[in-house]
């Protein structure tokens, strides 16, 4: 770890944490208030004015996860070996350049390759991000503090939403889409202010893209995601035919649920142990998406939204600290940097094929299934393992 941040101010890092966490909370809230602004819009955008169907939906909507995936390792190894700041500018850069892309007119195809950019951008800022906070939090509160970063992500997606559908009512969707261009290019202005106090790799270390500690809890992670790309997906859809209307604000107390849970919960990782907390997490999400999947009224899809919410919440940091606290400083990056993109990229449209041949319901139902099998699998392979090293490093 080096004793000054980058850059020439001759500061020390390690006095200013609060200020570097604050720094990089900025740039991650302002990539993901972008991408929950076009969340609700999105739907209705390839359903009207381009004509598509729920197939066509889901591949749009999970289209950002296919290259978040496929570039979230490299993102890693980016941060590892050129450091966190430069990893992260770059891709909030990015992610600016997606919204404008929204506004060529190419239909869905290039929606998909918006979407494309996207991807590339919001996996790089979090992998590099996430690795980022980990460098500065204290090995005992490093759950915490996972999760507290995590909040820029939901804060984003509670916020966004609203943001989108009041701009798409207010002027259409040009706004929206120049909205989603603006707002992470502020991010990448803060983020050449944060300080990084990170030593890079030195020349020829090497790590491997995809670490052996992250698979089996990244595994979990990616099936636990797929109801969250139903969700995102097709929760305005489903609410609009079923007369219940009101799908954004549903979306939106999802994600506040979020950010609620870790507020008043993010603790729970670090104090009873990574993985139980997973599996609660994971059986709650199953509840919270069958109560949505029946949901008739807009109570009721509230009170799913709230308990898929609150379990969603823990689901990330605490799979996320089993994976940090098994790989050395200098490999976080690429260790963080995959799963989640995995369980969106193909749940998305996995979701959209379930709603075709069945109907949204069917999509809800088989995002609850695929949660069950997330708990199942962080029972029988990684509870025993997973505790015992976290409690090892605390």
């Amino acid at each position: 770890m080096s004793e000054t941040a980058p850059g020439g101010e001759g500061t020390p890092a390690s006095a200013r944490p609060g200020t570097a966490f604050a720094g990089i909370f900025t740039v991650t809230f302002c990539g993901l208030l972008a991408v929950g602004a076009v969340l609700p819009v999105l739907p209705r955008y390839v359903h009207g004015p381009l004509g598509g169907g729920d197939v066509e939906v889901g591949i749009v909507i999970g289209a950002y996860a296919i290259t978040g995936l496929l570039l979230r390792p490299f993102a890693g190894r980016a941060a590892d070996r050129r450091g966190r700041k430069p990893t992260v500018f770059v891709g909030s850069l990015l992610m600016g350049l997606s919204g404008f892309l929204y506004l060529l007119p190419l239909g869905v195809a290039g929606l998909v390759a918006a979407r494309l950019v996207l991807g590339a951008g919001e996996g790089t800022v979090f992998t590099a991000g996430s690795a980022w906070i980990v460098d500065l939090a204290p090995p005992e509160r490093r759950g915490r503090v996972i999760g507290l970063y995590g909040l820029a992500v939901w804060a984003g997606l509670s916020v966004g939403p609203l943001v989108g559908e009041l701009l798409r009512h207010a002027g259409g969707y040009t706004p929206v889409w120049i909205f989603a261009g603006v707002v992470p290019l502020l991010g990448a202005l803060v983020a050449l202010r944060v300080p990084d106090p990170f030593r890079p790799l030195a020349h020829g270390e090497r790590h491997p893209l995809l670490s052996r500690p992250a698979i089996r809890p990244g595994a979990a992670l990616a099936l636990g995601s797929i109801g969250y790309a139903a969700v995102a997906s097709f929760v305005v859809l489903h609410l609009d035919q079923r007369g219940v209307g009101h799908g954004a604000a549903v979306f939106g107390a999802f994600a506040t649920m979020v950010v609620l849970t870790r507020l008043l919960a993010g603790n729970l990782p670090d104090q009873v142990g990574p993985a139980r907390v997973a599996i609660g997490a994971a059986l709650v999400e199953a509840a919270g998406l069958t109560t949505l999947a029946v949901a008739h009224s807009l109570p009721v899809a509230l009170v799913g939204a709230l308990a898929m919410g609150a379990a969603f919440s823990l689901l990330y940091p605490s799979l996320s600290l089993i994976v940090v606290n098994g790989v050395p400083e200098s490999g976080r990056g690429a260790a963080l940097g995959t799963f989640f993109d995995a369980g969106v990229g193909f749940g998305a449209p996995l979701a959209g094929l379930a709603a075709a041949s069945t109907n949204y319901e069917g999509a809800f139902l088989l995002g609850a299934a695929i949660a069950l099998a997330s708990a199942a699998l962080i029972a029988l392979t990684i509870a025993p393992s997973g505790s015992r090293r976290a409690d090892s490093v605390q």
